[in-house]
């Protein structure tokens, strides 16, 4: 996906519309602690959220059919990082642009550590805004992702949805004063889901035996083990 084609992005509309994003994901974010975090955008000049609790970033965005910034790597291969590796994972509208939004949604679970989470903005395909944006994308290839499946998705595969909300102007021309900036029909929506913690499965306790006394009796006032097996005592 070449870099003009993110330009978009950078209009007025979807700069107040990625704002109201901002503002409705950041007391979520701010709860998220670990060493390190993801954010997949679509602009290079983005900078993540400040997080006192997260150690680092790691900032990607898609740039002519592969992933720019803090490195680089084609956008039809997994990404470049062990599995587990991020606390935190922040996709800003990187589904809707990039070639290969399924294999990257199935990626980023795959570098999110458990216990993880995984934060999801975009535009709603059913509002006001889809047709604005196709149209002022030109024809290029635009994948607006449905709420309600990517929720389904994710609880699929391990995931508790812990915030899904539509945000933002249900059309882009609405004046900045309009009492419709959030509302149930907003134009953006914003996704968190945590990844489920691995269980710890116990270990099974097994009866040790023990040696039985020479005598083959206990010692007087030595009470009788289960797992003591003996012969002579009677």
């Amino acid at each position: 996906m070449h870099q003009q084609d993110n330009d978009i992005y950078a209009s007025a509309p979807l700069r107040r519309l990625r704002d109201a994003q901002a503002r409705v994901l950041a007391p979520e974010l701010q709860r998220c602690f670990g060493a390190h975090a993801l954010l997949l955008d679509v602009a290079a000049d983005e900078a993540p959220p400040a997080l006192p609790m997260l150690g680092s970033w790691v900032c990607l965005h898609l740039d002519d059919g592969r992933y720019a910034g803090d490195l680089r790597a084609a956008v039809d291969q997994p990404l470049p990082f062990v599995a587990d590796a991020f606390d935190l994972v922040l996709l800003r509208h990187a589904l809707e642009v990039s070639p290969v939004s399924a294999a990257l949604l199935e990626d980023v679970l795959r570098v999110l550590a458990p216990g993880g989470v995984l934060a999801l903005t975009g535009v709603h395909p059913l509002s006001g805004w889809s047709p604005w944006l196709r149209w002022h994308a030109r024809g290029r290839t635009l994948k607006l992702q449905l709420p309600l499946q990517l929720e389904r998705f994710l609880r699929h595969a391990g995931m508790d949805i812990e915030l899904a909300r539509r945000v933002g102007r249900g059309w882009p021309g609405l004046p900045a004063r309009s009492r419709e900036s959030d509302s149930a029909f907003g134009g953006g929506y914003v996704l968190l889901a945590r990844k489920h913690r691995r269980l710890a499965t116990p270990l099974r306790i097994r009866p040790v035996k023990l040696p039985a006394p020479a005598t083959g009796r206990l010692s007087p006032g030595t009470r009788r083990n289960p797992a003591l097996q003996t012969t002579g005592d009677t």
